[in-house]
């Protein structure tokens, strides 16, 4: 890999880049922290998809969880942790680097 290429993935995580992590990260960078029903109904995801890409996510220390017990029923509260928040903003300054200054319209 030239060194044009590596500058150009430092910071790429492809941890994070599969579409529904991505998309988990984004959601979690902007809410803080975030019920399992709640991140599963924004991103429209069945749970035991969502529950494998938390997991990978967590296996990786990029996300936590929470157990509290809520309305008689147990929860599980998501959140990136200061690993994940940071492996994320680095892919997404990794994606701006790859994409380019955006060009207006012709």
């Amino acid at each position: 890999m030239s060194a044009e290429n590596h500058d150009l993935m430092e910071g790429f995580d492809a941890t994070v880049h599969a579409p529904n992590r991505l998309r988990i990260c984004a959601l979690l960078d902007t809410a803080g922290e975030a019920e399992f029903g709640l991140v599963q109904k924004q991103l429209d995801l069945s749970a035991s998809v969502l529950s494998k890409h938390v997991t990978v996510l967590m296996d990786a220390g990029y996300v936590e969880q929470r157990k509290a017990v809520r309305d008689t029923r147990q929860r599980v509260w998501l959140r990136l942790t200061r690993r994940g928040r940071d492996a994320y903003q680095r892919h997404l300054a990794a994606l701006r680097t790859i994409v380019g200054p955006s060009h207006p319209a012709l």
